[in-house]
């Protein structure tokens, strides 16, 4: 059995013959193994700014507009981009007429020429709509999402009625009569501000606020309530919550507000004082002259 010899070993400094050298790549071939991480972006970015700058000289030539944002509108359009159709949701409320002069597009016009930021801003301006979306879907649906106020209140100032949210904002001053079945009636400077705070507390206690006509402010700092006999109930500032529980344990008892009274003012935490209606004075059968009771 023949046996293999082992390579000889050679010196440390030994040089190879010409023909057994390695080949060595050259100085080139090395800078770039070593620095072609770097240059592969920067050829990617090279690349996209061409295209991106001939997209641009393109839309500029072909479209038509002031603006860039115009001219890639009606370039696009060209391939088919153009509003086909308008979709609202979420409107009870707001007037039609309105609404569309805000939103202010029509069918065929270029969708990515349309705004909609503009568009979204003019709709906020309706008093009735709190916030909106408008959303640009391809290839030619405008989408618009409406949140409206909610009526809260009739508020009575001056002898001018206006409809108002929970937060006191002005929804309407038109056609507000028709809400007056729906929310209640508060009058004064101040009113609506307040009104919320008053509304949650009068709904813990609906046979006060079954009989309730209006809610008044007074010196923008409390309440009188004036109910349907006539009467009006004093509220203390900052307390209406535990004035309202002691005026319904009175009704339940007395039926309080069923009586004719002209005030119960509950502004002392520690008593109630009642006063009660005039008396019609009475007449002489004969002449018809007022009788005066005696004192």
């Amino acid at each position: 059995m023949s046996r293999v010899k082992p390579a000889p070993r050679t010196r440390p400094g030994t040089a190879y013959p010409a023909s057994r050298m390695p080949d060595r790549p050259g100085w080139w071939r090395l800078l770039w193994k070593r620095q072609r991480w770097l240059v592969r972006p920067g050829l990617a970015l090279l690349g996209l700014a061409a295209i991106g700058g001939g997209g641009y000289v393109a839309v500029q030539s072909i479209g038509q507009g002031e603006s860039f944002r115009e001219r890639f509108g009606h370039a696009t359009a060209h391939l088919g981009l153009r509003v086909q159709q308008v979709t609202i949701e979420g409107r009870q409320k707001t007037p039609e007429p309105l609404l569309w002069a805000a939103l202010g597009v029509r069918t065929g016009e270029p969708i990515l020429g349309y705004s909609i930021d503009a568009a979204r801003a003019r709709i906020e301006r309706i008093n009735w709509v709190q916030s909106v979306t408008v959303e640009r879907r391809l290839p030619g649906t405008i989408r618009v999402q409406l949140q409206e106020r909610r009526p809260f209140a009739v508020w009575q100032l001056h002898g001018k009625f206006t409809l108002v949210d929970r937060g006191g904002e002005v929804v309407t001053d038109s056609d507000v009569a028709s809400f007056a079945r729906d929310v209640p009636l508060v009058v004064g400077p101040g009113a609506p501000a307040a009104a919320a705070a008053l509304i949650d507390a009068l709904a813990v206690y609906p046979e006060i606020m079954s009989r309730m006509v209006a809610a008044v402010r007074v010196g923008e700092r409390r309440w009188n309530l004036r109910m349907n006999n006539g009467a009006d109930v004093l509220l203390p500032e900052g307390a209406e919550a535990p004035a309202l529980a002691k005026l319904a344990e009175m009704h339940a008892n007395l039926a309080l507000l069923d009586r004719p009274l002209q005030v119960v003012d509950l502004r002392l935490a520690d008593r109630l004082v009642v006063r009660p209606q005039p008396q019609p004075d009475r007449t002489d059968p004969k002449d018809g002259k007022p009788v005066r009771k005696s004192t």
